[in-house]
């Protein structure tokens, strides 16, 4: 069964840290891309962090410096450290996996996560 189980949401002052965390089952031979986007209330989804199998990663310009992605290929998992958060980072932040390699073939649309809330109080 194809699978992203996130954890690591919830509420934090401006200035505090969260980690959220990411793991895909098993089901997943392989992965091209595992990252990050979030939506926030009226706004339009945007990538936050994306992580290649090879090691590449891209972030958006408002969490530079201040987010990090990681990605352990092995176990199939994403981290998204966030630090020095700030109220504007408030959004639902969903994991996706992306050029994905299964028992039934490779797809290349994105799976999604079921969502992580994160709250960011001034």
């Amino acid at each position: 069964q194809v699978q992203l189980v996130e954890s690591g949401g919830g509420l934090v002052q401006a200035g505090g840290s969260l980690r959220l965390s990411c793991a895909a089952s098993a089901s997943f031979v392989s992965i091209n891309v595992m990252g990050w986007y979030r939506r926030a209330p009226g706004k339009q989804r945007e990538l936050v962090a994306a992580h290649t199998r090879t090691g590449s990663t891209n972030y958006a310009d408002s969490v530079k410096g201040r987010f990090t992605i990681s990605r352990d290929n092995a176990k199939n998992t994403v981290n998204l450290q966030m630090n020095s958060l700030e109220p504007a980072d408030t959004a639902v932040y969903y994991c996706y996996v992306a050029g994905t390699e299964t028992a039934l073939g490779f797809r290349p649309e994105p799976y999604w996560g079921q969502g992580t809330q994160v709250t960011v109080s001034s």
